[in-house]
């Protein structure tokens, strides 16, 4: 049998000064060490290969054939724990099969409690649905509500400024003028008293008759509206007329008047009629 590890140390004989070389074998072979059983974490490492671990080995006092013997036993050993791992994992789930048997009813009872759940869901969001669609309907209620309100002031303000219009370009008839013109006096610059409508009152009128079309921008097809046209149309006539009118005195005063005519001037501007003014002195210089 041969040896996978022999010492080279020899025992020297005490009874004779040499010794057989049959008796040093037997000598050294009962001097060896036993070798310790083959580690179980040797074999568990990640990189375990059997060629490196043998490689591991030069140093273990054991005999190649007790080696394999090992080696072999070693292996049985590891196919039985293995099968016996198959058979416990085997038997496992042999009993999980047992205990999932009578699962299909409470599977069948979970999906029809889910099948009611998604009949209420469909239920909820139908009636939110029509919440929605209702408070959006109300909200579009409430907005043409406001639209109306709004549209109801304009229309008041209107008639109010159309109104304020009428008196202001009727001012000077009857009793009264005296005092409103010398209110209106008391603004303009001196001289200007010998003229017959004060520029102070020409912009008024001309504001006002401006705010009373601002007020209905965008309800000129309003009925009301409509109805109330002759009345404005009224007011612009006669303030171009007072516009013509102290543009003529303005123009024939001559170097006195000069200021008034810039003044007047503006004052058709402000009211969007540059063309009447351009007329009323293509007129004064014929």
């Amino acid at each position: 049998m041969s040896q996978f590890y022999i010492s080279d140390t020899r025992s020297p004989s005490t009874t004779s000064g040499r010794s057989s070389p049959a008796s040093s074998d037997d000598e050294d072979l009962t001097t060896l060490p036993f070798a310790p059983p083959l580690a179980r974490n040797d074999f568990l490492t990640p990189d375990f290969t059997p060629s490196a671990y043998l490689s591991t080995l030069s140093n273990r006092h054991q005999t190649l054939e007790d080696l394999r013997a090992e080696l072999r036993s070693r292996s049985q050993l590891l196919s039985r724990e293995l099968l016996d791992l198959v058979n416990a994992n085997y038997a496992d789930f042999l009993t999980l099969g047992n205990s999932l048997r009578g699962g299909d009813e409470k599977v069948e009872g979970v999906r029809v409690g889910l099948l009611g759940f998604r009949k209420e869901v469909a239920a909820l969001e139908g009636l939110v649905a029509q919440r929605e669609e209702e408070v959006g309907r109300l909200v579009k209620q409430r907005r043409e509500a406001r639209r109306r309100i709004e549209g109801g002031r304009r229309l008041v303000e209107f008639e109010e400024r159309v109104r304020a219009c009428e008196e202001g370009v009727a001012v000077g008839e009857g009793e009264g003028s005296e005092e409103s013109e010398s209110e209106e006096d008391e603004d303009e610059e001196e001289g200007e008293g010998q003229f017959g409508t004060s520029v102070a009152r020409l912009r008024r009128n001309v504001v006002q008759y401006r705010l009373a079309k601002d007020v209905v921008n965008g309800l000129e097809e309003h009925p009301f509206v409509v109805a109330q046209a002759h009345r404005l149309g009224r007011v612009r006539s006669t303030i171009l007329l007072d516009l013509s009118t102290a543009l003529q005195q303005a123009k024939v005063a001559g170097d006195a008047g000069a200021g008034r005519v810039m003044q007047i001037m503006k004052i058709y501007a402000d009211m969007e009629e540059t063309g009447e003014a351009i007329k009323v002195l293509k007129a004064l210089k014929k």
